[in-house]
């Protein structure tokens, strides 16, 4: 065992010397989170700064519903919005030229229409300005159209049924303004599902924890193009140690790493992962799957410059296919392929820890982890050593 350790800690101060360690381990991820969270910062958050929106606007009704719905616009809490009426064939040239989010041409009989359930058409013009505000000012009419709508059907059916007209009117009033029967109210469960921001973090984690454990066991195949490995073999030292340090470098690297990266992620980009010790057994199940991998690159390969670019391709592919940059989704035999991938296991569990998940809850990401990693090994022991043979 003095042996191991020994070999250990040699390990690792080469590791730290190595400027590509820190590179890829922290720097690159750590930039990248940051380049990600910018370029989707408007979507990473749990509510959306609406900026100060105009509306272009022609009413031609004469009944109440046209100006109602203009009125409903500019009283908008969310988002300051400001109705700019102008004839209806300078809606469009307005709209496109003043840089308004949305321009709105209200018809002549709009309001009748919507009382006798006839047909009738408001026109929508997307403007110049933000995409965002105008997709919210285009849903608010919908809603507020449906709404009129709905209260026109509910008075022509009362008025159906034998209802007088005062009363019916007031019927169709209320379905508009009335309290939902229903209410939805938002919750927060272990359903493995990630915010944004925090899935950048996540995925990043995950991905770069690929990397990260390779520069230990793969520095057997440098070890054995510069001849330390003959020498150290030829000394009394037990074969398995020599390998078992390899991994316990990578291992360790992974593991600290992916420890940085996540409180980093925590503390610059405000996202929470759950309980410390469920995101620990994570990240302890998700470096084990990568350093077994590691065994598989090292025994196809016959040079160290081969078993980077190997390592990298591995390292890209199930990092995409895990959802490292965005979910992806599969059905039928890939969808079960795609569970079994360990990076994607990872970012699943501290979905689930996220949302409140305990050590019963991540139980399948980390028997799917943990799984991989024993396949993994097993598959390591029956391979043909490639580089032994160059």
């Amino acid at each position: 065992m003095r042996a191991l350790w020994t070999m250990v800690g040699n390990d690792f101060r080469q590791r730290l010397r190595d400027k590509s360690v820190l590179i890829f381990s922290l720097i690159v991820p750590l930039a990248l989170m940051g380049v990600l969270s910018l370029a989707f910062g408007r979507l990473g958050t749990g509510s959306v700064d609406l900026q100060p929106a105009t509306v272009v606007a022609s009413v031609e009704d004469s009944g109440p519903l046209g100006a109602a719905l203009l009125d409903s616009l500019g009283s908008i809490e969310a988002m300051k919005v400001t109705v700019r009426e102008v004839p209806a064939d300078a809606v469009s040239s307005e709209t496109r030229t003043t840089g308004a989010a949305l321009g709105i041409v209200i018809p002549a009989g709009f309001s009748s229409a919507l009382a006798t359930g006839q047909p009738s058409t408001l026109q929508l013009i997307e403007g110049s300005g933000s995409v965002l505000e105008t997709s919210v000012l285009i849903s608010i009419v919908t809603g507020i159209v449906d709404q009129f709508t709905a209260a026109s059907v509910t008075e022509a059916a009362a008025k159906l049924g034998g209802v007088p007209p005062d009363a019916a009117a007031g019927i169709g009033r209320i379905a508009v303004v009335g309290e939902p029967i229903l209410h939805i109210t938002e919750g927060t469960v272990p359903a493995g599902q990630l915010p944004l921001r925090a899935g950048l973090v996540a995925g990043q984690t995950g991905l770069f924890l690929l990397f990260t454990v390779g520069f230990g066991v793969l520095g057997l195949l440098a070890e054995k193009e510069q001849g330390t490995l003959g020498r150290i073999r030829s000394t009394a030292v037990p074969q398995w140690t020599i390998v078992a340090a390899k991994a316990a470098v990578g291992f360790s690297l992974g593991v600290a790493a992916s420890a940085v990266l996540l409180a980093s992620g925590t503390l610059l980009f405000g996202v929470n992962f759950g309980s410390p010790s469920v995101v620990g057994l994570l990240v302890l199940g998700a470096a084990a799957a990568a350093t077994s991998l590691t065994f598989i690159v090292a025994k196809v390969v016959r040079t160290a410059e081969q078993a980077n670019v190997a390592q990298s391709i591995v390292a890209m592919v199930l990092g995409i296919a895990g959802g490292a940059f965005f979910p992806i989704q599969a059905s039928g035999f890939m969808a079960v392929l795609m569970d079994l991938n360990p990076a994607g296991a990872f970012i699943r569990g501290l979905g689930i820890s996220a949302g409140g998940g305990g050590i019963t809850e991540i139980a399948m990401p980390l028997i799917t982890m943990w799984g991989f990693a024993l396949v993994c090994v097993l598959v390591s022991r029956f391979l043909p050593d490639r580089g032994a043979r160059s």
